[in-house]
């Protein structure tokens, strides 16, 4: 600036002009501030002192020399064209320098430069410092490809921001309800995102909304609510992955997410009640079964009990009924090889069998008026009695020798006095043993 000799006064008489006093001004005559100093003169001193900065002399015009009656006065300069050429040069270069370096440009990590040429795709580029042709030839778009981003269908920021076109749904079974979802996405291929897109996450958008409606409308109510959520989520993010595909998007779908299914405000509370009249319902479902859980095995374990007690029962009285046939006919061929004895032996064997239980026994006579009376119960408790009392006293006397067993007999209140006819009657079984040894 110094050098240019550029002063940045306004007010300065000598304002644009380092002449000596003397010599003639471009604003002589001319108070400071009256008006602005003459265009031409100041033009002319700014190629003057381009001039000298560039190295350049400037040359007299002859014709002012010689002809001193000039306007402007002796010895003014005229603008050299060779320097004038040379500035205009310099500048071009400058400015050419200044074109080519716009072209420029970085791309970050995790970023892909985009270059169009006339505003057709021409290449892509990686993360780093790289150049393409300025405008107007080429321009450049660099694009976030490692970046996750999200849509939202049903709300906007939080779900209490709902969006209610797009959250209602209407289900297979013709019920209404009330859904908002978040969609994951990145991209797989930048230049696809890019040309074919008008408005890309409207477009990811849009073609959420279209899936979801579709997988919900085929589904019931219930099976969207409940138990069938994951399954709709993945159907969902199946189909977006599909459409946008067939668009060529560009767009890698990494997964939907159910923020909050539920009916809609206006029959929430309606709702309620039938959800719990259905939970009561399973609860009253879920006793039942297990009562008849409890009840039923019993039932058929005692069943079974019985079935296996009465079939050991037939075993027992079928082996029983067929041993006491095998015994009879065992018994039947010794009673046809010798009928007496074993007649008698058969009677014997029944008279122990029937006195082993018995603790009284009473004999009645025929053709007398005694009666014979056999206290067994007491015969037997004096036994035992006698025999306590004699391994008590063979305690005692250990060095004694041990007493000869004595006979236990009855005592006379015990023992009544009884009369026995002498003389007896042949008794029928007598007489038939008689015949028999005929």
């Amino acid at each position: 600036m110094k050098r240019l000799g550029i002063k940045l006064s306004l007010n300065d008489p000598r304002w644009g002009s380092d002449k000596k006093d003397g010599e003639p001004q471009a604003n002589e005559g001319k108070k400071p501030g009256e008006g602005p100093p003459d265009m031409e003169q100041l033009w002319r001193d700014f190629n003057e002192r381009l001039n000298n900065f560039f190295g350049q002399k400037r040359r007299p015009d002859n014709n002012n020399n010689n002809n001193g009656n000039n306007n402007n006065g002796g010895g003014v300069p005229r603008p050299d064209p060779a320097g004038m050429r040379a500035t205009a040069g310099a500048i071009a270069g400058v400015a050419a320098l200044i074109w080519l370096a716009s072209g420029s440009f970085i791309v970050q990590e995790g970023q892909a430069g985009i270059v169009y040429t006339f505003g057709k795709y021409t290449h892509s580029t990686g993360s780093g410092f790289n150049w393409r042709w300025p405008y107007p030839f080429q321009s450049n778009e660099t694009v976030r490809v490692s970046q996750m981003r999200m849509v939202e269908i049903g709300y906007r920021g939080n779900i209490k921001n709902k969006q209610t076109q797009e959250s209602l749904m209407l289900t297979d079974d013709e019920n209404i309800i009330d859904m908002q979802l978040a969609v994951q996405f990145k991209l797989k291929d930048p230049v696809a995102w890019l040309m074919n897109n008008r408005d890309e996450e409207e477009t990811v958008r849009q073609v959420a909304e279209t899936s979801i409606r579709e997988i919900v409308g085929k589904n019931k109510m219930d099976f969207v609510l409940y138990e069938g959520r994951d399954k709709v989520a993945y159907e969902t993010q199946v189909l977006m992955q599909t459409i946008l595909d067939r668009y060529a998007s560009g767009v890698l779908i990494s997964g939907v997410t159910l923020q909050a299914v539920q009916p809609p405000e206006q029959v929430q509370s309606a709702f309620d009640d039938a959800v719990k009249a259905g939970q009561d319902l399973e609860r009253q479902k879920n006793e039942g079964q297990a009562y008849a859980n409890d009840v039923i095995p019993k039932a058929r374990g005692t069943a079974s009990r019985l079935m296996q007690e009465a079939e050991a029962y037939r075993s027992m009285v079928t082996e029983n009924a067929t041993g006491n046939a095998n015994r009879f006919k065992q018994v039947l061929v010794e009673y046809q090889k010798a009928p007496a004895v074993t007649r008698d032996r058969m009677y014997l064997d029944t008279m122990q069998q029937i006195f082993s239980s018995t603790s009284k026994v009473m004999v009645d006579s025929k053709n007398g008026n005694n009666l014979l009376y056999l206290p067994l119960d007491k015969l037997i408790a004096q036994a035992a009695a006698v025999d306590s009392a004699r391994h008590g006293n063979n305690s005692s006397n250990t060095g004694s020798p041990a007493t000869a067993p004595t006979t236990a007999t009855l005592p006379a209140d015990v023992m009544p006095s009884v009369e026995v006819s002498r003389q007896r009657e042949p008794r029928p079984r007598d007489s038939s043993r008689e015949r028999e040894s005929r």
